[in-house]
């Protein structure tokens, strides 16, 4: 009942006129109290009727003041230093003009009325302070015990007992809505241990683990609040936690604080993108940035989450204009739009010119008019079809975009003599299992035959990546919408292994191997240690605060078509070279004939004309003989051929 009274009134606040009024009440009742005090108890003043003119002077002078200071103006229950702060010099005002008075008055009979004792006025300034400040902290620490009073404590440890862990501390116990118990701080530091900071012990883990996670039903949250924590750190002791069922939470880095400030709203449950993060891969910037600056570039598939990353990382090496090609029309619009903001806040280094169109690369007419009329220097081509299942239902659009679209972009290029043309491909062109694969792949073979002939000025550079983290359609956003809707968890196979790497990271790479590369050159990424999807799923759940199989269940729905249990980056006849970058390296690999494979991709054409997706793929196994189905309709294709 008293919970609903202040929710209900928890918008309305006390008008300025009752503050002012109770102030003024304060200051009779302190000066009565003053007199009572200075006259030992009894009421023995110079003349009830000069004690009549003199209260009224006192409160006069204190309205007076009040009105300067505007002390009577703050919010009751939200009362500050600053707050007091204002009394303060309002009373010392009042009791200094009082002071003034009755010193000037002392030896006027004409001006008694205005002669309050000193005495009087020095002990009515401390009672009068005193109890005007505490009424205010007495209301707001009440207001805040009876709200609070109906909350059910929530337990927190938090790592870390240094400046980010007591700003954490404060941070909690400022707010309004719940009611924090902070059990204790970890730290591995000897010293701190089993010492109080700011009324909290100190414990390492192992005592803590100990203390509160035995055989408690329900475990205090963590919140990790260490500054300069390392990624291993950071995994370690977030997997600790995890494998209890606790729930972990992280401090975001200062720089992504509102107005500098801490917010209670900011401290958020880690997330899996935490634990897939690997330490920040170093890029030389300063090779990049010769490279790319001045240049004019153009972006296929720039409203896509490789294409609008790498579009991003552009932009901090001052390219001198930027042609953005994409066929999603409300996609690039958003893109445009958040480079719109960009360009209005801009500073010196940032573009003055990005041109965006919508353009399907598919259309050789369109794009040559768009691409001619710009004459691009560099080409990062992006664009592509990507969802392996679908594109195992249409192997004729997988054709049509990946190698033909990429045809088109390439021989343009060509043509118009780019510089340098970077294709972005995938893991899964390698040793393909399914119609995306082994589109990527023939583009790739096309791309790599281009570079080979001696006409052609043009350098063509690929590179290679497995899965990025949170890109459309990838496996870490379809696992949060499982777990939001309230599950299943879809996982193909318990044995399913995938690579990941950042966006950032990936589009990084990319900018640093177009730096490097010289032509004819398909470069590799160290995608670091596999990650099982049934691992993945596990830990997602758990991060949520939720227990696999209680709450949200994990299902085995079977390898989709065309999917394989784990990807490679090299073919089983490739073989390596390192680069002056630890994380990217350079697949050996033989080039295509440009005149065998073009005619080939030409028979290829005149097939894609009778949309007969069977005739499709037999075209494709034939120019790819690396392409083996896999838990697809078209391993007959496979059977037939090797009967043949």
């Amino acid at each position: 009942m008293v919970k609903q009274v202040l929710h209900k009134y928890a918008n309305q606040f006390a008008s300025k006129q009752l503050i002012l009024f109770i102030d003024c009440v304060i200051c009779l009742v302190a000066f009565s109290i003053a007199v009572f005090l200075r006259f030992n108890l009894e009421f023995v003043y110079i003349s009830p009727v000069i004690y009549k003119y003199h209260l009224f002077l006192v409160v006069i002078v204190r309205i007076l003041s009040f009105y300067l200071f505007k002390s009577y103006q703050g919010i009751i229950r939200h009362s500050s230093s600053e707050d007091a702060t204002l009394l303060f010099k309002a009373i010392s005002l009042g009791t200094g003009i009082l002071t003034g008075l009755s010193l000037i008055s002392r030896n006027d009979d004409k001006l008694i009325y205005f002669e309050i004792p000193v005495s009087i006025l020095a002990i009515d300034y401390f009672i009068c302070l005193f109890m005007l400040i505490s009424s205010r902290f007495v209301v707001k620490i009440t207001y805040e015990n009876l709200l609070h009073g109906f909350v059910r404590e929530k337990p927190v440890i938090i790592y870390g007992s240094g400046e980010l862990g007591l700003l954490v501390k404060n941070t909690l116990q400022s707010d309004k809505k719940f009611k924090y118990q902070i059990l204790c701080f970890i730290d591995d530091n000897k010293s701190k241990v089993h010492k109080m900071i700011q009324g909290i012990r100190v414990l390492n883990k192992e005592e803590t683990l100990k203390r509160y996670f035995t055989d408690g039903l329900v475990f205090p949250e963590v919140i990790l609040a260490i500054q300069n924590l390392s990624i291993q750190q950071r995994l370690s002791i977030t997997e600790d936690f995890l494998d209890m069922g606790v729930i972990i939470k992280s401090v975001p880095t200062a720089n992504k604080w509102l107005n500098g400030e801490l917010n209670i709203r900011q401290i958020q449950n880690v997330k899996i993108e935490d634990l897939l993060e690997r330490e920040p891969i170093k890029i030389n910037n300063k090779f990049v940035s010769q490279f790319l600056t001045n240049k004019k570039i153009l972006v296929t598939g720039a409203a896509g989450s490789i294409g609008s990353e790498i579009v991003r990382q552009l932009l901090n090496h001052n390219p001198k204009e930027l042609l953005l090609l994409d066929h999603a029309e409300s996609a690039l619009y958003d893109l445009e739009t958040e480079l719109f903001r960009l360009k209005k806040k801009s500073v010196e280094g940032y573009l003055s010119q990005i041109k965006t169109e919508v353009v399907d690369i598919t259309d050789e007419k369109a794009l040559r008019s768009v691409v001619k009329d710009f004459m691009p220097q560099v080409v990062f081509h992006a664009a592509a079809y990507k969802h392996v299942p679908l594109m195992e239902k249409n192997p004729y659009n997988a054709v049509k975009v990946n190698v033909f679209g990429t045809r088109n972009i390439a021989n343009l290029s060509t043509e118009l003599g780019v510089e340098k043309f970077v294709f972005i491909s995938t893991d899964k062109a390698v040793n393909p299992t399914n119609v995306m694969g082994a589109t990527k792949r023939l583009a790739e073979m096309y791309v790599h035959s281009l570079n080979a002939q001696h006409s052609n000025d043009t350098r063509f550079i690929i590179t290679r990546f497995g899965n990025v983290l949170g890109s459309n359609g990838s496996v870490i956003p379809v696992f949060k919408k499982q777990i939001e809707a309230g599950g299943p968890i879809t996982v193909t196979d318990k044995n399913v292994i995938r690579y990941f790497m950042t966006i950032p990271e990936a589009c990084q790479l990319v900018l640093e191997a177009g730096t490097m590369g010289k032509g004819g050159e398909i470069f590799v990424f160290d995608m670091g240690e596999p990650v099982k999807i049934i691992d993945l799923a596990k830990k997602m759940i758990q991060l949520s605060g939720l227990e696999i199989n209680k709450d949200i269940e994990i299902q085995f729905t079977g390898l989709r078509p065309g999917e394989k249990l784990y990807e490679e980056l090299l073919n089983t006849n490739e073989n390596t070279l390192p680069t002056y970058h630890p994380k990217i390296m350079i697949a050996k690999v033989i080039s295509s004939n440009y005149e065998a494979l073009n005619s080939n991709i030409l028979h290829l054409q005149a097939i894609l004309n009778t949309v007969d997706n069977n005739e499709i793929v037999v075209k494709l196994k034939e120019i790819v003989p690396e392409f083996i189905s896999n838990n697809s309709e078209y391993e007959k294709l496979d059977a037939l051929k090797e009967s043949a």
